[in-house]
């Protein structure tokens, strides 16, 4: 595949992304715009971020949610961290840690296209 075809592929990955609603198309952009030639890679470094902090929370959010008698308070605290909401049902838990692999997916896949296209430098 030439570079063309995968820019045309990235565009239409990141396109995807935004009809989808896996991602916030105005927040996105505004993201993309931090980046320049000093830190060409800066919006795939906050999205390795966030899934690294967000996996903690997951991680702390089932150990309070799991534990007996259930500190509410430190389950808000946590999910106020995730979110700025808090959760009151496992359901809601499992489908937010589904969308947020299924997300995590999607922008590997961005990321991975954007660099087999050249759109970003190599560090």
């Amino acid at each position: 595949m030439d570079r063309t075809q995968l820019q045309r592929q990235v565009a239409l990955k990141r396109s995807s992304l935004f009809e989808q609603r896996y991602l916030d198309q105005q927040q996105f952009v505004q993201l993309e715009e931090l980046q320049d030639d000093a830190n060409p890679n800066f919006v795939e470094e906050i999205v390795t971020l966030f899934y690294k902090d967000s996996a903690r929370l997951f991680q702390k959010i089932e150990q309070a949610l799991y534990s007996r008698p259930i500190d509410f308070s430190k389950l808000d605290d946590y999910m106020h961290q995730f979110n700025g909401s808090s959760s009151r049902c496992f359901r809601a838990l499992e489908r937010v840690k589904q969308e947020h692999q299924t997300l995590r997916i999607h922008l590997e896949n961005y990321f991975q296209l954007r660099r087999q296209a050249g759109l970003v430098q190599r560090v």
